[in-house]
């Protein structure tokens, strides 16, 4: 096994990795920049340096600043987590070249699944459904508009480096797709310092599901089964859980098998996700696979047993995977609240501030992830997770019911959350049938919206009373 982990991250993914390697005797250093300095990961590590100002192109996502903390440390691996540097190839790459271990896949394979244009030719050639469009980057706009007419509108223009909802703009007619276009790439341009674009046909109201895989330096991939994605605000994911109500068991067994595929063909080691797109009628298509281990991670966790922190730290040290494909049982349902410092009620705007006070749900069958704590500033420099709650039951019903009771223990004071919007969701008829897609929010959020402040109103009554 590795020995000592320099974690390039900060937050609830930092804590969590510093838990594993604890529970396996590594040590672990952590970095943090002047805006972290009280940071939970900073005081529970072995050892925390200040690795530079609170901007995260000063310390997060420095590079030189990270691998000399880990060199004078004496490190032998680096924990990207996710965000940040966790998908950029050239720091995979001199991670290795400095004689550190990268817990994650090597930069080449980083770089191919990177573009999603080129990750969706990989999954093409590999028998992978992948969803219309063009097979590489688009070259302008003339070619953007011939593709759009042969696979017809709606379409998606994407940014082949992109991620998170950023360089991405729909066009749903010939009018709209010149300015979709400039926008799209401006902001891949901007967000990724790459302007290259790729096309793909619109699948209208679908399922977001994505697969767990792990793969090892020995050949064997696997998945660990799917979590369904698909309440979001923005493409950005609000609430996840695992098993998907939309699937049955052969095409749960279809696409975990695409994924394995999809996998093997990139030549993978390591966690990671292949996420695909299930249309009303029943068809899925891959759309991208993420190269490092993903937020809503814990809800795997759950289902399977499996602590998939510890699977990568063994991997990353040369060990087999300790499952195989036909041990890896799923039992019972799991949901994660993702519990954002925004205002829903305002767009969802960043509520950065201090926490005043903090309380955290308990009791059978719940987790939280989280770094906060009373008087705990959330900085305004970094994304806008706070926590994530997770419920576990037996049944699906049991799952949402212990989910409604945890987000009511949770108090977080001092700027909104979205946690409030969460539970809302929990008791939403169509989110309890299972009745739910990736347009669920853009349809219902006003609703919900609306029937917080009714709700809020009520209390206020009861209050004076």
């Amino acid at each position: 096994m590795v020995k000592r982990v320099l974690i390039a991250n900060r937050g609830e993914i930092a804590l969590r990795i510093i838990r594993a390697c604890r529970e396996l005797d590594i040590e672990t250093v952590a970095v943090w920049s002047q805006a972290d300095e009280s940071a939970l990961h900073a005081q529970l590590a072995t050892r925390s340096l200040c690795i530079g100002p609170a901007r995260a192109a000063d310390s997060y996502l420095n590079q030189e600043a990270i691998l000399s903390a880990a060199l004078a440390t004496r490190c032998d691996a680096i924990h990207p987590g996710y965000g940040f540097l966790s998908e950029n190839p050239d720091f995979a790459d001199r991670c290795v070249r400095e004689g550190l271990k990268y817990i994650g896949p090597s930069g080449d394979v980083i770089r191919k699944l990177g573009s999603k244009s080129a990750a969706r030719s990989l999954a093409r050639e590999a028998g992978v459904p992948v969803v219309p469009g063009s097979d590489g980057a688009l070259k302008n706009l003339r070619q953007a508009r011939s593709l759009a007419e042969a696979v017809g509108y709606p379409v998606l223009l994407k940014a082949s480096a992109g991620g998170g909802g950023r360089g991405m703009r729909q066009a749903d007619g010939p009018d709209g797709l010149e300015q979709a276009f400039q926008e799209a790439r401006a902001e891949a341009a901007a967000c990724f310092g790459d302007g290259e674009l790729y096309l793909e046909k619109l699948v209208v109201d679908p399922r977001h599901i994505e697969f767990q895989i792990m793969a090892d330096t020995q050949g064997h991939v696997v998945h660990l089964g799917e979590r369904d994605c698909s309440i979001q605000r923005r493409r950005q994911k609000l609430v996840e859980e695992s098993p998907s109500k939309a699937l049955t068991p052969a095409l749960r067994e279809e696409m975990g098998r695409a994924a394995v595929a999809a996998a093997k063909a990139a030549g993978y080691v390591g966690a990671g996700t292949v996420e695909f797109v299930l249309s009303p009628e029943g068809q899925f298509y891959f759309i991208e696979m993420n190269t490092r281990i993903q937020v809503e991670y814990p809800v795997t966790e759950l289902v399977t047993g499996i602590d998939l922190v510890k699977e990568q730290l063994r991997v990353a040290s040369g060990l087999p995977l300790s499952f195989a494909q036909e041990e890896i049982k799923v039992s019972g349902h799991a949901i994660e609240c993702r519990i954002n410092a925004e205002d829903p009620e305002r767009e969802f705007v960043p509520c950065p501030g201090t926490t005043t006070f903090l309380h955290l749900p308990g009791g059978p069958g719940v987790r939280v992830d989280t770094a906060l704590y009373t008087g705990y500033e959330v900085p305004p420099y970094y994304d806008s997770l706070v926590a994530k709650v997770l419920a576990h039951g037996s049944t699906r019903l049991e799952a949402v019911r212990r989910m409604r009771r945890a987000l009511e223990e949770l108090i977080i004071e001092g700027y909104p959350t979205s946690a409030p919007l969460a539970h809302l969701i929990m008791h939403d008829p169509d989110f309890v049938r299972g009745r739910y897609d990736t347009g669920y929010l853009d349809r219902n959020l006003d609703r919900l919206l609306e029937l917080a402040r009714t709700c809020d109103q009520l209390m206020e009554g009861d209050d004076k009373q």
